[in-house]
């Protein structure tokens, strides 16, 4: 596993705000009816094979409170956005290789703006809770954390244990 985004002199001295090569996002329409809704979290009819889930897990992140930043070398996460409250999502595109290296995107994700979001290895992700109510994020990542067995190394970078990033949540 390559060790990007320790090295931050190489990033940009500043982002700029935009789209970001290779995320994707997907709104998650619900099916209402007097029961309540159903929402379909992804079809393999619908998704590439790169991005094929090969886990799940639902966490529940509380008022105010923050997840990230940290990316990944070689995981793509399939983040579901569902509710019930609102998180804002942050996205910094530190691959050098990528058109849209330097830039970062925000955006409400959750009850109000229910979406899938696929984020590919290299971009650093945030996301924090901005509203009153616990907010679900599922997760389908195309790996398995901490591989086979849970016996390899994690794939992640977490910028969240240091104070000398330039990855701030606002």
């Amino acid at each position: 596993m390559a060790d990007i985004g320790a090295n931050y002199s190489t990033l940009p001295g500043e982002f700029s705000d935009g789209a970001i090569e290779g995320v994707v996002f997907k709104d998650l329409g619900a099916y209402e009816d007097g029961r309540g809704w159903l929402i379909e979290l992804y079809r393999n009819d619908e998704l590439p094979a790169e991005n094929q889930p090969c886990m799940a897990y639902i966490s529940e992140t509380l008022p105010g409170v923050a997840r990230g930043p940290h990316e990944h070398a070689d995981q793509s996460d399939y983040f579901a956005f569902i509710g019930p409250g609102d998180l804002r999502l942050y996205l910094w595109d530190v691959r050098e290789e990528s058109p849209t290296f330097g830039r970062c995107l925000k955006q409400i994700v959750g009850h109000s703006n229910r979406q899938v979001v696929i984020i590919p290895p290299g971009v650093v992700h945030a996301y924090k809770n901005i509203s009153d109510h616990p907010a679900w994020v599922v997760n389908l990542p195309n790996r398995l954390y901490a591989g086979e067995g849970k016996s390899d190394p994690v794939d992640e970078i977490r910028h969240e244990e240091g104070d000398d990033h330039p990855f701030v949540l606002d």
